[in-house]
């Protein structure tokens, strides 16, 4: 029986993966399993009974991740699905940027009198905007969101360069040929009409886009950021925009210093608010967070390699340990002394720590007790698990 705990409120499509018959939800303090959204976890004690943390959606920042990493808990993020709903909001804001709609639709219901139609006629210039087709568009990241981006902003007519050193196999493959590469930050910065931005928040982007990034950008461009309000200085984008060395700024991200500035457009962190992109990353949360507890296997870990294995052995032994020389003869040998086969392993390192599934052909369960205590004393060794084959399990 597996207990889990939520903070805020997750779909329910998504907590209807976890069956009533192996899975108690909120019942207790000392959880197997943690699934949130926003809410900081960097002040909760971890109780030693937690194995895994998953994030329904892509930043983890409200999460202690190298705290957890230190425990031996994984921590899981869900990229990609809540892609679609940013997109949408970014590619509503383009058009919002060249088109005052808004302020049209505000002004039309200050109109009275019976010819509120002549009106409008007469002093609809005032609200004249641009179109988005043959502008240059810059996109900062070519992760999920951004190749939907990039690819959206083409099929409006828009000429995109992207810039992302890290792209993965898959996203490139997903980009249109049409989506020219850009070589550093610098050619997206110089050359583009909009820059969006879609990368996480790390410690090398903290402040990627500061005072000397907006210098490079044209007087007449228009930033906008839907990734994290920490990734832009938004103290230098002001500076920059009262002394007129750039045009405007949209941001997903609400501080008081970029309300009532009539360039700047804050919305209040709207991005993955939809219904599907809620429901998408419950689901993809649930799904991750069952599949680790129940056989051991990690997909989409943002502190802990993907490791991936067939469970077909009566039970797998899953260790998490410092990435230190013959941790993998250690093990094998500490099974053997036991007189235990082993029928499949696999192991995967990340930065300082490494993963490791091993299963095994015993069945006593005091032989895999026995196991899991010995690996536990040995240095380096940071948390072992055992896990029963559930024959019933489906991923």
């Amino acid at each position: 029986m597996f207990q889990i705990k939520t903070f805020n409120a997750i779909a329910p499509e998504g907590m209807a993966r976890f069956d009533q018959e192996d899975y108690r939800i909120n019942e207790s303090e000392e959880p197997d399993g943690i699934i949130l959204r926003s809410q900081k976890l960097h002040d909760y004690e971890f109780p030693q009974s937690v194995l895994a943390v998953a994030r329904a959606g892509a930043g983890t920042n409200n999460i202690p991740v190298k705290q957890c990493t230190e425990q031996g808990i994984v921590v899981f993020n869900t990229p990609g699905a809540n892609a679609n709903a940013v997109k949408e909001l970014v590619v509503g804001s383009l058009i919002l940027a060249v088109r005052p709609m808004v302020q049209g639709i505000e002004w039309v219901q200050t109109l009275k009198g019976a010819n509120v139609d002549e009106q409008a006629e007469a002093q609809k210039a005032q609200f004249a905007g641009t179109e988005l087709e043959g502008k240059k568009l810059g996109v900062i990241g070519l992760g999920s969101i951004g190749a939907m981006v990039a690819n959206d902003a083409y099929r409006l007519g828009m000429e995109v360069i992207g810039y992302d050193p890290y792209v993965s196999v898959d996203t490139a493959w997903s980009i249109s040929r049409r989506v020219k590469r850009a070589k550093d930050l610098k050619e997206v910065l110089t050359n583009c009409d909009f820059v969006t931005i879609h990368v996480p928040l790390t410690e090398q982007t903290r402040h990627l886009i500061g005072a000397e990034e907006l210098s490079q950008m044209k007087q007449t461009a228009h930033l906008m950021n839907f990734a994290r309000g920490e990734i832009v200085d938004t103290d230098a984008v002001v500076k920059a925009i009262n002394e007129e060395r750039i045009a405007g700024f949209t941001t997903d991200f609400a501080e008081e210093k970029l309300l009532h500035h009539e360039k700047i457009t804050v919305l209040p962190h709207l991005g993955a608010s939809t219904e599907e992109a809620e429901v998408n990353c419950a689901k993809m949360a649930a799904r991750g967070l069952k599949r680790f507890l129940e056989t051991g296997v990690i997909k989409r870990s943002v502190n802990f390699p993907n490791v991936e294995m067939a469970f077909e052995s009566p039970y797998r032994i899953t260790i998490i340990n410092r990435n230190i020389p013959n941790m993998l003869g250690l093990i094998a040998s500490e099974i053997a002394a036991l007189e235990v086969n082993i029928d499949n392993m696999v192991n995967r390192g990340k930065d300082e720590h490494a993963y490791t599934l091993v299963d095994v052909s015993e069945t006593d369960s005091a032989k895999i007790a026995a196991i899991t205590q010995q690996l536990s004393k040995k240095e380096g060794v940071i948390r072992v698990r055992a896990i029963k084959r559930n024959e019933e399990c489906e991923f």
